[in-house]
């Protein structure tokens, strides 16, 4: 669900900042957040995570935190903790969204193989790809567990996932198989984005859809290093070099930086100057079941050749 709070920047191309996030989700809900906690529920099973952004009070009382079977517990360590049990948890289970099927694992960080408040984007990179009416080349960078991946494979995409982690790439794999889309044309990649986008640009291979999520800090295979501030420019010049000369769509996302929407929408729109479209930007979010809430969570810039409404 798009909130459109018509705010536009002063650039050349049509800027709207939106505030985005998914409903119609039966089998994942933000029940609750608050004191930098927040709430979830991931198919059958509650979880407690840590959410700086959440710095107002629970809507909820306690006995309803209580039904967290896992919380994870931070340590002084930037993103370092551990998940505390407090009964039974399988090793990984699924869950469904729409036709999707993927894999959640409690995994050594604060993450659980999905940012369910990207949902709106793979639905929005699905609309784009189904309203093209020809054979689309999609490339995803930081491609992480592959739920965007699968997603445009599904609508019909040819798809190229990267990522630098190897286990990250092999758990994309087994939710493409997961969702009955084993059949469809995703080539799986272990390698540095940056290396990659380079070797790309020289062998001429172009996209007609480029999606990019990179962290704010990261390391490559073989121990290259990504630092968001310093490296984007270099990234989007890249990506531009590797863009059919009729592209359909640029998603780029960006969580834990000190980058608004805005700055995220005018790097684009530097980036795809010349090729027309339109630019969306804004942050993404969850909306609690408990009390209506929106609690941001990152910040995004979409570009498209076309409008594209999501319900």
């Amino acid at each position: 669900m798009w909130d459109n709070y018509g705010v536009k920047t002063s650039n050349t191309l049509p800027t709207t900042i939106n505030v985005c996030y998914p409903k119609r989700w039966d089998e994942y809900e933000l029940v609750d957040s608050g004191d930098g906690k927040k709430l979830e529920r991931c198919g059958p099973h509650f979880l407690i995570r840590p959410e700086a952004e959440a710095v107002w009070r629970p809507a909820l009382p306690e006995k309803e935190w209580q039904k967290a079977t896992a919380e994870f517990l931070t340590s002084a360590e930037e993103n370092g903790g551990h998940w505390n049990l407090r009964g039974y948890m399988p090793s990984d289970w699924t869950i469904h969204y729409h036709d999707l099927c993927f894999k959640i694992q409690l995994s050594g960080s604060r993450h659980i193989g999905v940012f369910p408040e990207q949902a709106v984007h793979w639905d929005w990179i699905s609309s784009l790809i189904k309203k093209a009416g020809r054979p689309i080349k999609v490339l995803n960078l930081f491609g992480y567990t592959g739920l965007a991946t699968i997603s445009a494979a599904k609508a019909g995409a040819s798809v190229t996932h990267v990522d630098a982690s190897r286990k990250a790439v092999t758990w994309a794999h087994e939710n493409q198989d997961l969702s009955g889309l084993s059949d469809k044309p995703i080539r799986w990649i272990v390698d540095d984005a940056i290396k990659f986008i380079h070797r790309q640009a020289r062998r001429e291979e172009k996209f007609d859809g480029l999606i990019l999520d990179p962290p704010k800090f990261g390391r490559g295979p073989k121990g290259e290093v990504w630092e968001f501030y310093k490296l984007l420019p270099e990234l989007l010049q890249a990506c531009r070099e590797s863009l059919t000369k009729e592209p359909t769509f640029v998603a780029l996302t960006a969580y834990a930086v000190k980058a608004s929407s805005i700055t995220l929408a005018q790097s684009l729109e530097q980036t795809m100057q010349g090729t027309g479209g339109m630019i969306t930007a804004g942050e993404l979010a969850l909306k609690e079941s408990s009390a209506g809430r929106l609690l941001s969570t990152a910040v995004f810039a979409l570009w498209s050749n076309t409008p594209v409404e999501i319900e």
